[in-house]
């Protein structure tokens, strides 16, 4: 081979090296990872019935009389009192809706009246729809106090015949009735938040 050969072969692999290397820098990329992290703190739910996390609470009137109306530790016409339910959300970072049931009501006597709010009811059930509410996630209290009364009057009606049909009543429901009971059932639902 001769020299002016060997010299065009070197410069044409030089060549061809310089130019996979510039070819090669022309495609090349510069890329960066940078890594960082997603968090979130997740808003606490709490949700109390009279300071119980159950929600399912059995009320007793006899427990709830005034002393002086009791009458043998048993209810009776001419007895009264009242019972608080109190929905807690203090420790929740969220709105609560609270609804209240009363479920599982037997041998309520006939007579006998609840009231809240200064209105009467002529059953517990009745007044359920009156007891649902919401607790803000912004309100600097966030308890409520429900206090619910009961009465059982010694002699309803308006007329000398009412008076005397309300006392017969009365008195078979006294024959008929051996306890009176319900349960309070109180359930919290997060309140959706504003778009």
């Amino acid at each position: 081979m001769s020299k002016k050969k060997k010299i065009l072969l070197i410069v044409a692999i030089l060549s061809c090296i310089l130019l996979s290397f510039i070819g090669g820098q022309s495609y090349s990329k510069y890329v960066s990872e940078v890594r960082g992290n997603g968090m979130a703190e997740v808003a606490t739910w709490s949700f109390k019935v009279n300071g119980q996390k159950e929600q399912v609470q059995k009320i007793e009137l006899v427990s709830t009389c005034d002393n002086q109306t009791l009458v043998g530790n048993k209810i009776a016409p001419g007895t009264r009192g009242s019972f608080d339910i109190i929905v807690d959300g203090t420790d929740s970072d969220v709105g609560i809706d609270y609804q209240i049931k009363f479920v599982n009501e037997s041998q309520k006597p006939t007579n006998l009246k609840f009231i809240y709010d200064h209105q009467e009811y002529n059953s517990i059930t009745e007044l359920e729809n009156d007891l649902s509410g919401t607790i803000y996630a912004d309100d600097e209290n966030k308890t409520r106090t429900l206090t619910i009364g009961w009465k059982w009057e010694y002699q309803t009606g308006t007329n000398e015949n009412e008076m005397a049909s309300n006392d017969r009543t009365d008195t078979e429901d006294s024959q008929r009735i051996v306890t009176y009971s319900f349960e309070v059932m109180v359930s919290g639902t997060q309140v959706l938040p504003q778009q």
